[in-house]
């Protein structure tokens, strides 16, 4: 569920939504990480001035918590990086 919000969510605000893609891996049975590998100069724009874009983001996806008793962490890395 939050992987695929996240999915959406960047699409809208990146200049190459086609080269967009996410990856969950579940770490235990509480937590998971979701990567969100973008473009090279997508990349600054969803991490946002001062980090505000990426930081909100993460406070969306805490919701989620409450409703599948599942911790994410988020982490954005560029395709020249994954």
């Amino acid at each position: 569920m939050a992987d695929k919000f996240i999915l959406e969510f960047a699409k809208l605000i990146a200049d190459k939504p086609e080269e967009i893609a996410v990856y969950r891996e579940d770490i235990d049975e509480g937590f998971s990480e979701i990567t969100l590998v973008t473009d090279k100069n997508d990349t600054g724009k969803l991490i946002g001035k001062d980090g505000k874009m990426i930081s909100s983001l993460k406070s969306i996806i805490s919701g989620c918590k409450a409703k599948d008793n599942r911790s994410y962490r988020v982490t954005i890395k560029s395709n020249d990086e994954y």
